[in-house]
C-alpha cells in the first residue's frame, strides 16, 4: 500500500532526514534548510535554538504573505524559542510552532497534503 501523501506536482516533500542531511523531493541537502511548498533553500543558520535571532528568519519574513505557519524543527529534542524572539516574529506576521526536527518534517508533509500554506525551518537532528 502506498502511503505517500498526495500533493501537487512539484511540491516539496521531506522524504528523509538523518546524519545532518535532508532529502527533499529527490534532492539532498546538508545542514539546515528552509522548505517552502514550491522550493527548498539552504539555511545559513548554524547553532541551537538559543542562538536564533529575527535576522535568521529573514527569508521567511519576506514570504510572510504566503505562509500561515512556520514549523521550526530544532534538532533531536524540542527547545522553546525565547519569549522575546517569539513575540518579535509574531509582530512581523510569523506564527512559529516549535518541535523536534523529525516531528517538524512529518507535520510539514501532512500539512502539505492538506494544501496548507506552511513552511519548515529545519535544523539537522
Amino acid at each position: 500500500m502506498d502511503v505517500t501523501p498526495l500533493v501537487h506536482e512539484g511540491a516539496q516533500i521531506v522524504q528523509s532526514y538523518a546524519g545532518g542531511q535532508f532529502r527533499v523531493s529527490g534532492d539532498v541537502y546538508t545542514g539546515a534548510i528552509i522548505v517552502f511548498p514550491n522550493m527548498t533553500q539552504d539555511w545559513a543558520f548554524q547553532g541551537g535554538v538559543g542562538d536564533l535571532s529575527v535576522a535568521d528568519f529573514e527569508l521567511l519574513i519576506e514570504q510572510v504573505q504566503d505562509i500561515d505557519v512556520v514549523l521550526l524543527g530544532c534538532g533531536p529534542r524540542i527547545q522553546f524559542l525565547p519569549f522575546e524572539l517569539k513575540n518579535s516574529l509574531k509582530d512581523k506576521g510569523l506564527s512559529v510552532d516549535v518541535m523536534d526536527t523529525g516531528a517538524a518534517c512529518r507535520t510539514y508533509n501532512v500539512l502539505m497534503a492538506e494544501d496548507r500554506r506552511v513552511a519548515a525551518a529545519l535544523i539537522p537532528a
